[in-house]
């Protein structure tokens, strides 16, 4: 049989190269335009959704948000298991699909079954979904490094979360940039109590105050010599000061007694519960950041 195949192909040599040059372009073409992963993702096509409640226990948060949850979502078509998990604080309720689940097809039924649930768990309680990625989306870490001292690690937060992630956000195929370390920058309000107690005021009353505040008011239009002007407050808080000049209640005489009384407003870090480092150390101040894929 060989001995076959050998005579024909010296005997029609053209059709021969053909057929070989015909492979050759289609072994380049499929080279080209075939997907290859480094690293196959074999994970379960899953979705994520946290649920922070802030304050709260582990049991408290596991019966009013974890549970109510998981129930919820067991009935969602195509779902193989759900898995709930409570921190202190946050909850974790993992969905996972059947194989060959498209993502996006589970993550809007996801939400269809959360939009009729909402209305059970406690008040200011909002679930959110995690990214369209998997535990082998990372692609690209980085770091924001200064050695030189002239930027301290708020000022590379505050670069990284309102410049350098949303500009990789809008890159094609990444789903998630997510930040690990550096300062995250706060306006704190240090409640005195025994200027409070002075006052007979009570910390909720010092929040609704700065709440009232922090918002634009609109008025009417008013038309003036054939021209039209709009009447508006504007009471956005910019600065500390303007925190400390928000009143909360009028004394019996009549005088304003303001945030600035009763408290001391900083701009400050959020709390730590752990730390970036490069290479080894942490003293050049680093903030870390991860890049996930999207899974389409």
């Amino acid at each position: 049989m060989i001995e076959g195949l050998i005579l024909w192909c010296t005997r029609n040599r053209v059709l021969v190269f053909i057929a070989a040059l015909a492979l050759a372009v289609w072994g380049g073409w499929a080279m080209l335009h075939t997907p290859l992963d480094a690293v196959p993702d074999i994970s379960d096509v899953q979705v994520i959704i946290a649920t922070e409640w802030s304050g709260r226990s582990p049991d408290l948060i596991e019966d009013q948000i974890t549970y109510p949850l998981v129930t919820a979502l067991v009935p969602t078509p195509k779902v193989k298991a759900v898995r709930g998990f409570t921190d202190f604080g946050i909850s974790y309720v993992y969905v996972i699909f059947e194989d060959g689940t498209d993502i996006y097809w589970a993550r809007s039924r996801v939400v269809e079954y959360l939009q009729g649930i909402r209305g059970q768990l406690p008040e200011g309680v909002n679930p959110t979904m995690g990214p369209d990625a998997t535990g082998v989306g990372w692609v690209f870490q980085y770091a924001l490094v200064d050695r030189t001292g002239r930027h301290t690690l708020a000022d590379l937060r505050s670069f990284q979360d309102w410049y350098l992630r949303r500009w990789l956000a809008s890159v094609p195929g990444v789903a998630e940039v997510a930040t690990i370390g550096g300062f995250e920058k706060q306006y704190q309000v240090s409640l005195d109590p025994v200027r409070l107690a002075s006052y007979k005021l009570s910390p909720r009353e010092v929040v609704r105050a700065i709440q009232m505040s922090n918002n634009d008011v609109e008025g009417r239009l008013l038309e003036f010599a054939g021209r039209e002007y709009m009447v508006r407050g504007r009471g956005y808080l910019k600065t500390v000061g303007d925190i400390e000049q928000v009143a909360i209640k009028a004394s019996e005489r009549g005088t304003p007694v303001r945030v600035g009384d009763v408290a001391r407003v900083a701009v400050g870090p959020d709390l730590r519960r752990g730390v970036a480092e490069l290479d080894g150390s942490s003293s050049c101040g680093s903030v870390r950041t991860r890049c996930a894929s999207s899974t389409a």
